[in-house]
């Protein structure tokens, strides 16, 4: 299938292609409709901010909490795996129905589709089963490992397990590292929530700026009829 294929399956899709294609699409959107989001919530409903969204900063800043009393490092541990794990099945599904052609839906023409794919290859060729286990701690985006699961033919309760395993390795670093800072992180998290609204703005800028820089890049790369 061609690099620039806009559909991972052969022929007509069937309907459950179209439901799990608008599934992904849809994690897609819900990830963007929380980003503004995070300024707000950082500082002031952090816990919120892990259930939802799974984010960094809110487990740095509950690990914080926890050191200074706030809060309590089992709950800045926990509230982060829903977040987490939301939407990672769904990628491991992809894998399963459509095998390595998934990588064609998620690179399209990206620039760097071709060396994000050798890299994913050398990774699963390498480790296998761990690779969904240090999926946070290597360069290849997680939802091309959690799909390469899927191809290869993991049964979804070990795919689970070990993405459990996975998410809970990056949550304890990531809420220790803001236990290690403690008050520091957490005057940081209010002050960005006490400017939240110019951060708000700011943040919709960047990612409208960076969407419309990667099309016209995309549009500069395509050849041009004579």
């Amino acid at each position: 299938m061609p690099r620039n294929a806009a559909v991972p399956w052969d022929g007509k899709p069937e309907r459950l292609d179209i439901i799990l294609l608008a599934a992904i699409s849809l994690s897609g959107i819900y990830a963007l409709a929380l980003l503004p989001l995070t300024p707000s919530l950082i500082g002031t409903h952090p816990v919120l901010l892990e259930l939802i969204r799974g984010s960094m900063t809110a487990m740095v800043t509950m690990g914080a909490m926890s050191r200074i009393g706030d809060a309590s490092i089992v709950v800045a541990v926990l509230a982060a795996i829903p977040g987490l794990m939301l939407f990672d099945w769904l990628y491991w599904w992809a894998g399963k129905r459509w095998g390595k052609r998934v990588i064609d839906l998620f690179l399209g023409n990206h620039p760097k589709a071709a060396k994000r794919t050798d890299q994913l290859e050398r990774l699963i060729a390498r480790f296998g089963w761990i690779a969904v286990v240090i999926a946070y701690f290597q360069p290849v985006p997680n939802p091309l490992i959690y799909a390469a699961a899927g191809w290869t033919g993991m049964r979804l309760w070990v795919f689970i397990v070990l993405d459990l395993i996975g998410s809970l390795l990056w949550i304890g670093l990531c809420v220790g590292l803001g236990y290690a800072i403690g008050q520091s992180a957490v005057d940081v998290a209010k002050g960005i929530s006490h400017y939240a609204l110019y951060l708000t703005i700011a943040l919709v800028v960047v990612v409208f700026a960076r969407q419309a820089w990667v099309a016209n890049r995309r549009q500069s790369r395509e050849p041009r009829p004579d």
